[in-house]
Protein backbone atom coordinates (compact mmCIF):
# COMPACT_ATOMS: atom_id res chain seq x y z
CA UNK A 1 0.00 0.00 0.00
CA UNK A 2 1.14 3.58 -0.92
CA UNK A 3 1.84 6.79 1.21
CA UNK A 4 0.64 10.33 0.67
CA UNK A 5 3.30 12.96 0.30
CA UNK A 6 2.64 16.44 1.76
CA UNK A 7 1.45 18.29 -1.48
CA UNK A 8 1.32 21.80 -1.55
CA UNK A 9 -0.27 23.86 -4.40
CA UNK A 10 -0.25 28.03 -5.01
CA UNK A 11 -1.95 29.69 -8.48
CA UNK A 12 -1.24 32.45 -11.05
CA UNK A 13 -4.14 33.45 -13.70
CA UNK A 14 -2.04 31.59 -15.99
CA UNK A 15 0.20 28.48 -14.06
CA UNK A 16 -0.19 26.28 -10.76
CA UNK A 17 2.69 25.80 -8.69
CA UNK A 18 2.50 22.20 -7.28
CA UNK A 19 4.84 21.09 -4.78
CA UNK A 20 5.76 17.56 -2.99
CA UNK A 21 7.23 17.60 -0.38
CA UNK A 22 9.63 14.25 -0.48
CA UNK A 23 13.28 13.87 0.78
CA UNK A 24 15.34 11.93 -1.20
CA UNK A 25 12.66 10.64 -3.82
CA UNK A 26 13.76 7.82 -6.15
CA UNK A 27 12.28 6.57 -9.29
CA UNK A 28 10.07 9.85 -9.59
CA UNK A 29 7.59 9.66 -12.23
CA UNK A 30 4.42 12.07 -12.88
CA UNK A 31 1.73 11.87 -15.46
CA UNK A 32 -0.35 14.72 -16.28
CA UNK A 33 -3.16 14.90 -19.04
CA UNK A 34 -4.71 17.57 -20.70
CA UNK A 35 -7.95 16.95 -18.89
CA UNK A 36 -6.27 17.74 -15.26
CA UNK A 37 -5.31 14.53 -14.35
CA UNK A 38 -2.03 14.19 -12.53
CA UNK A 39 -0.54 11.52 -11.16
CA UNK A 40 2.56 11.13 -9.34
CA UNK A 41 4.31 7.98 -7.59
CA UNK A 42 8.16 8.05 -6.33
CA UNK A 43 10.08 5.85 -3.57
CA UNK A 44 11.95 7.36 -0.26
CA UNK A 45 14.32 6.04 1.96
CA UNK A 46 16.36 3.13 2.65
CA UNK A 47 13.78 0.50 2.65
CA UNK A 48 12.11 2.20 -0.64
CA UNK A 49 8.81 3.29 1.23
CA UNK A 50 6.11 4.11 -2.17
CA UNK A 51 4.34 6.90 -2.51
CA UNK A 52 2.19 8.01 -4.93
CA UNK A 53 -0.86 11.38 -5.45
CA UNK A 54 -3.52 11.37 -7.73
CA UNK A 55 -5.26 14.33 -8.19
CA UNK A 56 -8.05 15.12 -10.67
CA UNK A 57 -7.69 19.27 -11.33
CA UNK A 58 -10.46 21.37 -11.64
CA UNK A 59 -9.73 22.50 -15.37
CA UNK A 60 -7.81 21.49 -18.39
CA UNK A 61 -4.07 21.86 -18.75
CA UNK A 62 -1.63 22.39 -21.11
CA UNK A 63 1.08 19.14 -20.65
CA UNK A 64 3.24 20.06 -23.33
CA UNK A 65 4.00 23.57 -21.52
CA UNK A 66 4.52 22.65 -18.01
CA UNK A 67 8.15 22.10 -16.18
CA UNK A 68 9.24 19.75 -13.37
CA UNK A 69 12.19 20.29 -11.18
CA UNK A 70 13.44 17.55 -8.98
CA UNK A 71 15.71 18.57 -5.83
CA UNK A 72 16.44 16.97 -2.72
CA UNK A 73 13.75 17.43 -0.60
CA UNK A 74 10.88 18.25 -3.13
CA UNK A 75 9.83 18.07 -6.48
CA UNK A 76 7.87 21.13 -8.33
CA UNK A 77 6.00 21.55 -10.99
CA UNK A 78 4.40 24.30 -13.10
CA UNK A 79 1.89 23.23 -14.06
CA UNK A 80 0.10 25.20 -17.68
CA UNK A 81 -3.32 26.09 -17.24
CA UNK A 82 -5.40 26.24 -20.54
CA UNK A 83 -6.92 29.28 -20.16
CA UNK A 84 -5.59 32.07 -17.85
CA UNK A 85 -7.80 32.52 -15.40
CA UNK A 86 -8.18 32.12 -11.43
CA UNK A 87 -9.45 28.64 -10.18
CA UNK A 88 -11.71 28.30 -6.82
CA UNK A 89 -9.52 25.42 -5.60
CA UNK A 90 -7.50 23.07 -6.98
CA UNK A 91 -9.51 19.56 -7.79
CA UNK A 92 -13.33 18.89 -8.63
CA UNK A 93 -14.47 17.14 -5.68
CA UNK A 94 -16.00 19.91 -3.46
CA UNK A 95 -16.22 19.52 0.32
CA UNK A 96 -12.87 19.05 2.82
CA UNK A 97 -9.64 18.68 0.88
CA UNK A 98 -7.62 15.73 1.35
CA UNK A 99 -5.10 16.14 4.32
CA UNK A 100 -1.99 15.87 2.29
CA UNK A 101 -2.84 18.56 -0.30
CA UNK A 102 -2.32 21.93 1.56
CA UNK A 103 -2.31 26.10 0.69
CA UNK A 104 2.25 26.74 -0.13
CA UNK A 105 1.60 30.21 1.31
CA UNK A 106 5.18 30.90 0.20
CA UNK A 107 4.27 31.27 -3.21
CA UNK A 108 0.51 32.46 -2.88
CA UNK A 109 -0.75 35.85 -4.47
CA UNK A 110 -4.28 36.88 -4.27
CA UNK A 111 -5.49 37.38 -7.38
CA UNK A 112 -6.09 41.17 -7.33
CA UNK A 113 -2.64 41.73 -6.20
CA UNK A 114 -0.82 39.12 -9.17
CA UNK A 115 0.46 42.31 -10.96
CA UNK A 116 0.02 44.95 -8.65
CA UNK A 117 2.85 43.26 -6.86
CA UNK A 118 6.56 43.76 -8.36
CA UNK A 119 8.16 40.62 -9.44
CA UNK A 120 5.24 37.98 -8.51
CA UNK A 121 4.94 36.20 -12.06
CA UNK A 122 8.52 35.26 -11.66
CA UNK A 123 7.93 33.11 -8.46
CA UNK A 124 8.64 30.32 -10.42
CA UNK A 125 10.57 27.74 -9.10
CA UNK A 126 12.05 28.85 -5.74
CA UNK A 127 12.33 32.92 -6.46
CA UNK A 128 9.24 33.84 -4.15
CA UNK A 129 9.95 37.62 -5.96
CA UNK A 130 10.23 38.84 -2.61
CA UNK A 131 11.65 43.23 -2.96
CA UNK A 132 13.77 43.10 -0.08
CA UNK A 133 14.06 47.20 0.16
CA UNK A 134 10.11 47.76 -0.37
CA UNK A 135 9.63 45.13 2.40
CA UNK A 136 9.31 48.41 5.02
CA UNK A 137 11.03 46.29 7.78
CA UNK A 138 11.50 49.52 9.69
CA UNK A 139 15.30 49.87 9.15
CA UNK A 140 16.29 53.67 8.23
CA UNK A 141 14.02 55.39 6.54
CA UNK A 142 15.36 59.38 7.36
CA UNK A 143 18.00 61.06 7.03
CA UNK A 144 20.54 62.12 9.98
CA UNK A 145 21.05 60.75 13.47
CA UNK A 146 18.11 58.92 15.26
CA UNK A 147 16.00 61.08 17.30
CA UNK A 148 16.36 60.93 20.69
CA UNK A 149 13.67 59.27 22.99
CA UNK A 150 13.37 59.81 26.38
CA UNK A 151 10.39 57.32 27.08
CA UNK A 152 12.81 55.50 29.47
CA UNK A 153 12.62 56.32 33.56
CA UNK A 154 15.80 53.77 33.33
CA UNK A 155 18.14 56.24 32.56
CA UNK A 156 16.82 59.47 34.33
CA UNK A 157 18.82 61.09 37.07
CA UNK A 158 17.74 60.89 40.18
CA UNK A 159 17.45 64.87 39.88
CA UNK A 160 14.79 64.39 37.89
CA UNK A 161 13.07 61.24 39.39
CA UNK A 162 13.12 63.68 42.69
CA UNK A 163 11.54 66.45 41.02
CA UNK A 164 8.64 64.38 39.22
CA UNK A 165 8.18 62.97 42.86
CA UNK A 166 7.43 65.90 44.39
CA UNK A 167 5.18 67.61 41.77
CA UNK A 168 3.10 64.44 42.05
CA UNK A 169 2.99 64.86 45.97
CA UNK A 170 1.98 68.65 45.15
CA UNK A 171 -1.26 67.67 43.23
CA UNK A 172 -4.08 66.55 45.10
CA UNK A 173 -7.63 65.96 43.36
CA UNK A 174 -10.61 67.88 44.92
CA UNK A 175 -13.35 67.37 44.95
CA UNK A 176 -14.71 68.79 41.20
CA UNK A 177 -12.20 66.73 39.96
CA UNK A 178 -9.68 69.00 39.33
CA UNK A 179 -6.09 69.08 40.68
CA UNK A 180 -5.22 71.72 43.52
CA UNK A 181 -1.90 72.52 44.31
CA UNK A 182 -0.34 72.40 48.18
CA UNK A 183 1.43 74.73 49.49
CA UNK A 184 4.59 73.62 51.00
Amino acid sequence: MSRHPSVKWAQRSDNLFITVQLPDAQDVKLKIEPEGKFFFSASSGVEKIPYEVELDLLDKVIVEESKASIGSRSIQYIVKKAENKWWSRLIKPTGKPPVFLTVDWDKWIDEDEEFTSKGAPEAEMGDMGFDFPNLNLGGGGFDGPAPEMDDDDEDDTEDENAEEASSAEKEVPSASGEADTKKT
